[in-house]
């Protein structure tokens, strides 16, 4: 299944169960919020600068290399087909908690094409050249985060390297999360372990509502898409995946449904003007729970 910023929910539920997803989000966040001057400086540190047309052969050799290294991160259906026959229930536990929905050439497509594509409001204001070495700066950075479970140490530095200098230099940094999200983020930011606990009993008491959180997920989607806040939405659950990692949760909560049950409540209150009263009900419900509200 292809990654795509209408279902930045779906991101969400691989990145929350990989070793350094949340350093994926980062890089997505910076790309989201980046505007020409923030592009422009992660074009300067493009490793390719200064370098002979044989060198920068060699370079593209080992990011070639590096990608190929990164398609073994495992997937769902790999986890599926390694699986013994007829243990039913460790084929869909280990799909769920070891497997990804995307692979990395869906990711990078997904910051080349659609994250920094024509919809980006710096898109038209850089050169090709420009903006062809920032989307390699960022595209690096995202596999290297991403794959950060079966790169070699030294492969992943030299992906992420780059990108890592022009955060350290302040140069990028991610769009800001809206005022209506902050509180319920925060909140889930600082979890401690009864925290924790009243949301995996909230999320557990709610499981009746699967199909119709389902259904509310998608009139969320669809709704933000129809708006124009795609983007503000994929930037809010992108925040939701720090807020969730930060808040304590593990690769199993991501799995067993806590962060479906936050991706729902951020969606949901991102477009609350525009959903019917039974869907924002349906969404918002494990927040409610956990809050008393």
């Amino acid at each position: 299944m292809p990654y795509s910023l209408v279902s930045a929910a779906t991101l969400g539920f691989d990145l929350v169960r990989l070793p350094a997803g949340r350093s994926v989000a980062t890089v997505l966040l910076a790309a989201l919020g980046a505007d020409v001057t923030a592009l422009t400086s992660v074009a300067d540190v493009h490793p390719g600068r200064g370098l002979a047309r044989g060198e920068r052969g060699v370079l593209a050799v080992r990011s070639r290399k590096a990608r190929e290294l990164a398609a073994s991160v495992p997937h769902m259906r790999g986890v599926a087909a390694g699986a013994a026959a007829g243990d039913r229930t460790a084929v869909l536990v280990a799909q769920l908690e070891r497997g990804t929905i995307g692979d990395a050439p869906t990711l990078e497509r997904l910051l080349r094409d659609e994250v920094l594509g024509p919809e980006h409001p710096a898109h038209a204001l850089l050169s090709d050249d420009e903006l062809a070495e920032a989307a390699d700066v960022l595209a690096d950075a995202a596999l290297g985060h991403w794959a950060a479970g079966v790169l070699p140490p030294l492969v992943r530095r030299e992906l992420t390297g780059p990108f890592d200098r022009a955060l350290d230099r302040g140069a990028v940094s991610g769009p800001p999360v809206d005022d209506g999200l902050a509180e319920l983020l925060d909140a889930v930011r600082g979890l401690d372990a009864p925290g924790r606990a009243a949301w995996r009993a909230a999320v557990d008491e709610g499981r009746a509502d699967r199909r119709p959180w389902a259904t509310a997920m998608h009139e969320a989607s669809w709704a933000g898409h129809v708006s124009g806040r795609t983007r503000s939405l994929a930037v809010a659950q992108l925040h939701a995946v720090q807020a969730f990692l930060d808040g304590g949760f593990d690769l199993h909560d991501g799995a067993a449904g806590v962060w479906n049950a936050l991706a729902g409540c951020v969606q949901g209150t991102a477009v609350a003007d525009l959903l019917d009263e039974a869907s924002l009900a349906v969404l918002q419900a494990p927040w409610v729970r956990v809050s008393g509200r």
